[in-house]
């Protein structure tokens, strides 16, 4: 591993992370279905020297469409035609290991990180909700912990496809008529308790042996798949305090799983206000919080709560006899977060709203560009963060303000490159490129050997 090292990532919101935003003159309501303002952004992100764009997604209709722009194209093709569009930038993609089979989304990331040559990244996710599960056929989802213990056989069989090719698999040998080694291209026959796959992989091993491997829960169960598989983890900490607990959780069991705490990064999300004065910045705040439907927004945090919206009266606090983290299936660290913001600040309803239109609970940040990078500063050197999951308010402005007035005050401080120095997205992150398990002496079949 290299010196320490700031890292970046753009979380890309088609109109910004302020569930307003849409609603501002300066915004496209339309910009969520055009791939072109898909690639301004990232090539913005790239000149910045962000190590990564990073699109969320879920297989469901997120909001309501009479209130917000909600329709969403498929995060793979999107990246794909990022990834024509720019050259060094990584781009992380999100799917469920719920609602998706093995086979099919490992061969999916595999031919984006060949077709972006190594800057392709899974953000691993189990979805909850029921109406997600409505739309496969389920009647409910499934449960928490099941979640996961299908999540993890996912995450292995794909590793698993993607490692059924060895890197000097493909010989391309005109003379003799042989193109690839098939004693190097193998099958592992999986049988597990959710999947039945051979392999291999109709895809080769690609640049980056396999995606970067992302993580977005925070759970109980969500840390403890982070501590086995990530290598990088989105995570919505509120304060330094929260950052830090989680911080030093999470490397403490990366460690007790036998791995090395550096090689997993955690990144927190920040969603920054930026104006020339802070004056400005908290002016632009305080008129996105304006512009959100109270209404509309009380209906939804009620969904979360189990509640009907009556039940939540705007100028109240939220009531004392909500559900336990427990007895709640889908999201459960967003759920703990949103109620421990409530309470420890004594918030009621309407302003709860307020503070959750910004980031859904991640940190928010109205202030100067210098403000914002001490912000970022204090928690780099204190031990909260590897970096930062930047997620703009407004778009594009609020990008265009961070990568032209964040960024060089961070590379005049030495924290951030000036310059790529790498070509992979595991090159930026500083990771490395996995091994081939068939060539660190795990024994599966290859074609070669079958009958």
């Amino acid at each position: 591993m290299t010196e320490r090292r700031l890292h970046l990532n753009a979380f890309l919101m088609p109109i910004g992370h302020h569930e307003a935003a849409w609603r501002l003159p300066e915004s496209d309501p339309n910009a969520n279905l055009d791939i072109r303002h898909y690639i301004s952004l990232a090539r913005t992100a790239e000149r910045g020297r962000f190590d990564s764009v990073f699109l969320a997604d879920s297989p469901v209709l997120f909001a309501n469409p009479e209130r917000r722009p909600s329709g969403k194209l498929e995060p793979t093709i999107i990246l794909t035609a990022i990834a024509t569009a720019t050259e060094r930038i990584g781009l992380i993609g999100t799917a469920s290991t719920t609602y998706n089979e093995p086979y099919n989304l490992a061969r999916r990331f595999a031919s984006l990180d060949f077709v972006s040559g190594g800057r392709a990244g899974w953000n691993i996710v189990t979805t909850a909700g029921d109406d997600a599960a409505r739309n496969f056929g389920l009647d409910g989802v499934p449960a928490h912990k099941s979640r996961y213990a299908r999540a993890a056989e996912f995450v292995e069989v794909s590793t698993e496809l993607w490692d059924s090719w060895e890197d000097d698999a493909i010989v391309a040998d005109k003379d003799a008529a042989i193109h690839a080694d098939s004693a190097k291209v193998h099958t592992f026959d999986h049988e597990g308790e959710f999947f039945s796959v051979a392999g291999p992989l109709n895809v080769p091993r690609s640049p980056q042996g396999y995606p970067l491997l992302v993580q977005a829960g925070s759970s109980e169960n969500g840390k403890d798949f982070a501590a086995l598989y990530a290598e990088a983890i989105f995570t919505a900490q509120p304060t330094f305090e929260e950052g830090k607990a989680f911080y030093d959780d999470v490397k403490d069991r990366v460690g007790k799983v036998g791995r090395d705490p550096r090689q997993v990064l955690i990144l927190p999300g920040i969603v920054p206000v930026i104006g020339d004065t802070e004056k400005e910045a908290r002016e632009l705040d305080a008129e996105l919080a304006r512009l959100i439907s109270p209404e509309y927004a009380r209906r939804q945090l009620a969904e979360r709560f189990g509640l009907r919206p009556e039940g939540l009266p705007l100028d109240e606090p939220l009531p004392e006899d909500l559900p336990s983290e427990d007895e709640i299936e889908g999201a459960k660290s967003r759920y703990t977060l949103i109620v421990q913001l409530a309470r420890r600040e004594n918030l009621t309803v309407r302003q709860l709203i307020e503070r959750l239109g910004g980031g859904r609970g991640h940190r928010t940040f109205a202030g100067t560009a210098e403000q914002v990078a001490d912000t970022i500063e204090h928690w780099f050197h204190s031990g909260a963060a590897d970096g930062f999951n930047i997620m703009p308010a407004v778009l594009p402005s609020g990008l265009e303000k961070f990568v032209d007035g964040v960024v060089p005050i961070l590379q005049e401080r030495g924290l951030f490159r000036t310059e790529y120095t790498e070509s992979t997205l595991r090159g930026h992150y500083g990771l490395p490129r996995p091994e081939n398990q068939f060539t660190v002496g795990r024994s599966f079949a290859g074609l070669a050997t079958q009958g």
